[in-house]
């Protein structure tokens, strides 16, 4: 009986073994299904569309790093692509637009824009609405554009039967290029979605990117970094009443006397968000990761930062990149404070962009800008058609222009990372007068009494 029961235990064993083993086959089919259905062979339309005359907007989709994105698209369903040609990409379109969509800070308008020309589905030129086969009424097929507001393209037909896209581009060369996993149309312009169109305009309005220049500086008492009378009550948005330096907390190279630190009532401006921002726009821009890390991990300054632009102050970043901060010794940096102390003497309590340095050194020569660490000065001068920041071995010249503008924050990257002046001490020079000895005058005088008394007669043992 025993015997019996082992072999029955034994047998149930084995097949509970091979069901589990069924059942974890199964189960990692069933978690990645497609794995193997990611890999783009060299028949895909997106190899098409890389190695095509449409070579303008091959580069807008590299730079926008979408090529992941459409992959995945590929793998999963064909796809159907608009393409603007060279001339519309090259020579129609905005300089600003362009220039707005290639800066790193708007990498997402770039994305929903080139999105917006992709369908993901297949439509042919024989399938265009409008056909003896298809009904006339226009078709609205979904982009693979993020954006709720707009993303859906309409397709329909003018006229004289031409195909249009958008309502706006007529299509120049249809099914221009056709592979199993998609086609491509040629287009005549570029489509542009409406929420992209609104962050343009919103980027380039005066008043918005402008900074508010202040009208009169109040007075403020020296002892206690305060206000000797109180200010009006100011409007929402309007420039701020007390100095940069009287809103900063106390810190190294700073005051000694203790400033009122910020989180006052105003708040109009959303600092923390724009100072996360542009340390984004930093990483994704590359060649910065340094200037990042100590802003974030090191110091503070990251948060102070943040609340200063919440009280509607201005600043203007002089980064340096991730070779000039290589560098830097371990001596310069050990120093109790150091970190803190360079970065201050880059940071610039005011808004300037590449244009607005560049014409101020061709103007007046020699420019020097406050710092935030006082009361050291960084001179700015023109060199070799750029901006020069500090002197000597110490310069450093604008390489990275307008890496972040958003009318609050101006990042411009340098090529050096720059030191205040040392201060040099005045060697206290002992000068020893010479010793001036007085001249005996007794004989003098006893000539001089000797001779009054002569006149008398009666001295004369004086000669």
């Amino acid at each position: 009986m025993v015997s019996k029961s082992n072999a029955s235990n034994y047998d149930a064993f084995k097949l509970l073994f091979f069901f589990t083993i069924v059942l974890n086959a199964a189960a990692l089919q069933t978690q990645n299904p497609k794995s193997n259905s990611t890999q783009i062979n060299s028949n895909s339309v997106l190899v098409a569309l890389l190695d095509s005359h449409y070579t303008e907007l091959s580069e807008l989709v590299e730079k926008a790093l979408l090529l992941q994105t459409l992959e995945q698209a590929v793998s999963n369903h064909n796809i159907t692509i608009f393409a603007p040609n060279n001339e519309a990409l090259e020579r129609q379109m905005d300089p600003e637009f362009k220039r707005f969509l290639l800066q790193p800070g708007n990498l997402k308008s770039l994305q929903n824009l080139l999105l917006f020309h992709i369908i993901p589905s297949r439509v042919g030129s024989d399938q265009w609405p409008g056909h003896e086969d298809v009904l006339s009424t226009p078709a609205h097929y979904k982009t693979l554009c993020v954006d709720e507001i707009d993303n859906h393209l309409p397709l329909t037909r003018g006229k004289s039967g031409e195909k249009i896209v958008g309502g706006l581009a007529k299509v120049i060369r249809p099914d221009d290029v056709t592979r199993p996993d998609g086609l491509i149309h040629g287009i005549e312009r570029l489509l542009v979605p409406r929420s992209v169109q609104e962050e343009f305009n919103k980027r380039r309005s005066l008043t918005s990117i402008s900074a508010v220049l202040p009208e009169g500086a109040p007075v403020v008492d020296p002892r206690t970094h305060r206000l000797k009378k109180p200010a009006a009550p100011a409007p929402a948005g309007s420039p701020p009443v007390l100095a940069v330096y009287d809103a900063m907390a106390p810190g190294p190279s700073l005051a000694p006397a203790p400033a009122p630190g910020p989180g006052g009532p105003r708040h109009h401006f959303d600092g923390e968000s724009q100072v996360k921002d542009f340390i984004q726009t930093l990483l994704h821009y590359g060649g910065y990761n340094e200037l990042a890390d100590i802003l974030v991990n090191l110091t503070s300054l990251a948060t102070e930062m943040g609340k200063l632009v919440s009280e509607g102050y201005v600043l203007t970043v002089l980064a340096p990149n991730d070779e000039a901060m290589g560098r830097l010794t371990t001596e310069q940096l050990s120093d109790p404070g150091a970190p803190e102390q360079i970065m201050y003497y880059h940071l610039i309590p005011e808004y300037q962009t590449e244009e607005s340095m560049y014409n101020s050194v061709r103007r007046f020569g020699k420019v020097q800008y406050d710092t935030l660490r006082l009361p050291h000065k960084v001179v700015a001068e023109e060199a070799d058609g750029s901006v020069k920041f500090g002197s000597g071995d110490g310069s450093a010249y604008l390489f990275d222009p307008d890496i972040y503008t958003d009318g609050r924050i101006s990042v411009q990257g340098i090529d050096g990372v720059l030191f205040a002046p040392v201060e040099k001490e005045t060697e206290k020079v002992t000068v020893t007068a010479p010793k001036v000895v007085a001249k005996q005058r007794r004989a003098k005088l006893l000539e001089v009494a000797c001779s009054i008394a002569g006149t008398f007669g009666h001295f004369t043992s004086c000669y």
